[in-house]
């Protein structure tokens, strides 16, 4: 009888299990079943992966305090995940069980879900997939329960997460709409009403509406239960108030978050401190209380990962003060305490490189502004500002580095033997001394980084990383567990490093008896022996060659010993001098600094045609600073070198006297008309030798601007860009480095955006390319193209020499007003008896031949990369295409018309030597401020 009813009762359960799992029937034991096996099961462990991975992100995040903070401690990346890829593993293992608990406890029936557990389960998978930054699939799962759950008790905070997750698809506007609906239906002022406030306030953010962010942000404040998130709300909001300009309001929110004090993140509050500093009254501010305030941070412990923020700010004290000694030393103990933060490493080396920028230190100051360029994001106005500033520091780097290495090259020469040894000895202990310290301190943070990776486990006993594995049972203890191993031979990683150390000490000891008396080294057999003796014997080969820098002997044989080399070495370093006095007059305006370089140039007693300029040069810079030895210096002049320029000029201020052919002016006019005429070769040596001739003369920038456009017209835009920049740098108070500036920021990047085309033309040309115009070949050409120009009366065909670069020229043939046409012509040139021209020919339209002579692009059009839509940039009526017309012969065929130009004011580059019509050029735009030329191409 008791087993017949053991067997009922077992059969009843087994029956009513059977029932519990249906997921087709809607009984209140399955779904109630259901229900618990999804909330106490897979809901409970799903939503503990989702916690974790929450606090995996916070952590992960970076908060950059320079600009506003996000309301969300989230940052969204823009990398692409590849299918089977998972940012967070936490995430996937949520969203891994709110599918499994969709899938295998779901009771929809007759279309209405029957298990009340289903709402949080694909609020779940949303979440999991909004942390995964997969924003589109969580939409669909916080719809999904809008739209199957319309009366769940998730209902309000899966509307927040929806709006949320609109907001991240910037659907700012759809998001502040359904946001304030939803606060008028919320009835209960909870968390949930914080986090409603919360997320509208980020949508007025994204949406710049300042004004409203602040009241919503203060609701948010005031009723959510969290202190992390009061912190970070009332961090904003004093943000915010001082964007509006409120200060006071700031100040005292951020206030408010200091008196937090444990309760608010530490960030937070240094931060807040960070911020109260910025508006610190440097001039009539009590100084006393900022310094004492921000020492007791810095010596508070608590403090310690935020030292590069209180330094800094106690920098910026110092520097605003003008106590720049101390400003140094905080900006550099700012940056020793490492930091994530890459603006303030910036900022901390930009202030320093301003610093010694403004105290004349250039060179030092060249280095930190490089520094300073590392660490700032391309392409922003502030690395654009720094780095022009940093290449007006090109010249003065380069020209005091020669001047400092061939000044001690020549005053190590002019030693005696026993002087040079003497120096060279001092010099040999400072490097011992600063190599022990630096070998010292190698090995210091070697065994601290060594014992770190040991401890965690990182490296295995032969100091080499190991390999990631699954953990594997223990053998030796099976009840101790990973961290809990304390007794030393149930760690391997600390007997391994005990038998390392062994070795070191005692060698390779064989196991036996009495191992201490075993006689030798403790090797193993011979060959290791041989092998040891050869590493001991590249070890001493190696130290005497380190040896051989700690001896007079190897410096002294790398000095000079030829006088001519010694010359060599004199004419630069005075060169650098005199560039440097340039340098610091015109640009920097660093007058004494300038009249230093230059009176020493003086006393080295520098080649003749350095002398008058730096003369000169110190008579302008005497004129400013010391008037006495301006006119000491004009008397010299004149009294030296009665008969020069410069005497002339400061005889007759008023410039009263007749210019010679060979003054400066008359040769540049010579050089600009040679250059209308378009020979470009020769001009670029005369116009180099005229800028060495007459360094130092205020017309030099002219010189070097039209130096510029010849390059730019020989070389192409990349040689053009660099020219012009010379120029700019170089004469930035000149006329010519003014519009080589303006050339740069208008004129090229148009001429970039310049394009080979497919398209169709009513404007063609025949090339053939030549290497020297006046070659026995070229000239059978010419003669060729000639006679089948006459012979078929083909009057409206003409032909010029373009130049295209220093060593290629080309033979055209202009006029065709079809590619068929020229086609049909070089075939008759190759093919009928009277021509025979063997030269492979180039047909291109007048369009693309002007930008291959602006780019020097042949090699991209013979490889056929034409683009069928080219960008047309707009020239501001500055660049006109050809007009389709017919073209007149002209009489010299072969010296086209050159329109008159101002030769003190040359034009940017236009077409090289033959791009043109018979009416007019085609080139390059003029600049907008040069006036533009009344023909069309």
């Amino acid at each position: 009888m008791k087993n017949n009813t053991t067997k009922y009762f077992i059969f009843t359960g087994l029956l009513l299990f059977l029932i519990a799992c249906s997921t087709k029937k809607n009984t209140f034991l399955s779904r109630n079943s259901h229900a618990l096996s999804t909330e106490f099961n897979i809901l409970y462990n799903g939503q503990l992966a989702l916690d974790k991975g929450i606090e995996d992100v916070k952590l992960q995040n970076k908060d950059n305090f320079w600009e506003l903070l996000p309301i969300e401690r989230m940052q969204v990346t823009e990398d692409r995940m590849l299918p089977g890829d998972n940012r967070n593993a936490n995430f996937e293992r949520a969203e891994t069980k709110a599918t499994k608990a969709i899938q295998k406890h779901s009771m929809n029936i007759q279309g209405s879900e029957k298990n009340p557990q289903m709402d949080e389960a694909h609020l779940l998978l949303g979440k999991s997939r909004y942390y995964e930054q997969r924003f589109v699939p969580a939409l669909e799962a916080f719809n999904y329960v809008l739209y199957k759950y319309p009366k769940s008790d998730k209902i309000y905070e899966v509307k927040i997460w929806r709006e949320k997750t609109n907001m991240r698809l910037e659907n700012d506007a759809i998001a502040v709409n359904n946001l304030t609906k939803l606060l008028k239906e919320i009835k209960f002022k909870d968390q949930i009403y914080a986090d409603a406030n919360a997320a509208l306030a980020q949508a007025f953010l994204n949406l710049e509406e300042k004004d409203s962010a602040v009241a919503k942000i203060k609701l948010a404040t005031e009723f959510t239960k969290s202190n992390e998130e009061k912190a970070r709300y009332r961090f904003i909001l004093a943000q915010l108030y001082e964007q509006l300009g409120y200060k006071d309001s700031a100040y005292a929110k951020y206030q408010e978050v200091i008196d937090m004090n444990r309760k608010a993140s530490r960030q937070y509050i240094v931060q807040a401190h960070a911020k109260q500093a910025g508006q610190f009254d440097y001039e009539k501010g009590d100084s006393i209380t900022f310094l004492k305030k921000f020492n007791d941070l810095i010596e508070d412990r608590e403090n310690r990962p935020f030292l590069d923020v209180l330094h800094y700010q106690v920098a910026l004290f110092y520097d605003k003060n003008k106590n720049f000694p101390q400003a140094k030393k905080h900006y550099n103990l700012s940056l020793k305490k490492k930091t994530q933060d890459t603006y303030l490493t910036a900022s901390n080396y930009r202030n320093l490189a301003d610093i010694y920028f403004n105290s004349a230190k250039y060179v030092t100051a060249g280095k930190y502004f490089d520094s300073t360029l590392v660490q700032l994001k391309p392409r922003t106005r502030e690395f654009n500002s720094i780095k022009k500033k940093r290449e007006n520091l090109e010249d003065v780097i380069k020209y005091e580095g020669i001047a400092q290495r061939n000044d001690s090259i020549i005053s190590l020469y002019a030693m005696s033997g026993s002087e040079r040894t003497a120096y060279f000895e001092k010099h040999i202990e400072k490097l011992k001394k600063a190599e022990e310290a630096a070998q010292k301190l190698a090995e210091k943070e070697a065994q601290i980084k060594e014992n770190q990776d040991r401890n965690e486990g990182r490296i295995d006993a032969n100091d080499s990383p190991k390999k990631a594995s699954a953990p594997s049972p223990s053998v030796a203890n099976p009840s101790a567990s990973g961290k809990d191993n304390t007794f030393y031979f149930y760690n391997p990683t600390t007997v391994a490093y005990g038998q390392k150390e062994f070795q070191k000490i005692w060698g390779k000891k064989t196991l036996q008896d009495n191992w201490r008396l075993e006689s030798g080294s403790g090797k193993i057999n011979e060959k290791e022996e041989v092998a040891e003796a050869e590493k001991e014997n590249e070890k001493d080969s190696k130290e005497a060659e380190v040896e051989a820098r700690f001896t007079p002997d190897f410096y002294i044989k790398q000095l000079p010993t030829s006088q001519i080399l010694i010359d060599s070495l004199s004419k630069e370093r005075n060169f650098a001098y005199y560039q440097l006095g340039v340098i610091y007059k015109e640009k920097f305006k660093e007058y004494q600094l300038a009249a230093n370089k230059l009176e020493q140039l003086l006393k080295n007693s520098p080649e003749e045609r350095l002398v008058l300029p730096s003369m000169y040069n110190l008579y302008k810079i005497y004129e400013i600073i010391d008037k006495n030895k301006a006119e000491s210096m004009k008397a010299r002049i004149i009294s030296l070198y009665p008969n020069s320029r410069y005497a002339q000029i400061l005889s007759n201020p008023n410039n009263e006297f007749a210019e010679s052919e060979d003054s400066p002016k008359a040769v540049y006019e010579t050089l600009y008309k040679q250059y209308q005429a378009g020979d470009y070769k020769l001009v670029l040596v005369a116009t180099t030798n005229a800028i060495d001739r007459f360094t130092g003369d205020e017309i030099v920038p002219k010189f070097e601007l039209l130096k510029a456009n010849i390059v730019g017209k020989l070389s192409g835009l990349e040689e053009y860009q660099k020219a012009l920049n010379f120029v700019a740098l170089n004469y930035p108070n000149s006329e010519e480095g003014k519009r080589a500036e303006k050339m740069i920021e208008v004129d090229l990047p148009k001429l970039n955006a310049l394009q080979l085309s497919s398209l169709d033309s009513k404007n063609w040309k025949i090339l053939y390319q030549t290497k020297d115009f006046e070659d026995k070949n070229t000239k059978i050409l010419r003669e060729k193209i000639g006679k089948f120009i006459k012979d078929r009366s083909l009057d409206r065909l003409s032909v010029s020499l373009d130049i295209y670069t220093m060593t290629d020229n080309f033979v055209v043939i202009h006029g065709l007003n079809s590619n068929d046409l020229a086609v049909g012509i070089t075939s008759i040139l190759k093919d009928y008896k009277d021509y025979k021209i063997q030269d492979t020919p180039i047909i291109i339209s007048t369009e693309n031949y002007t930008i291959l002579q602006i780019k020097k692009n042949l090699d991209e059009f013979l490889a056929g990369n034409l683009t069928d839509n080219p960008t047309q940039p707009n020239w501001d009526g500055t660049f006109e295409k050809p007009a389709v017309q017919e073209e007149q012969p002209v009489q010299n065929q072969e010296k086209p018309r050159k329109e008159a130009q101002d030769p003190n004011n040359p034009q940017p580059i236009k077409s090289t030597k033959g791009i043109e019509e018979s009416d007019g050029q085609i080139g390059m735009p003029p600049s907008p401020q040069a006036p533009k030329s009344g023909k069309k191409g």
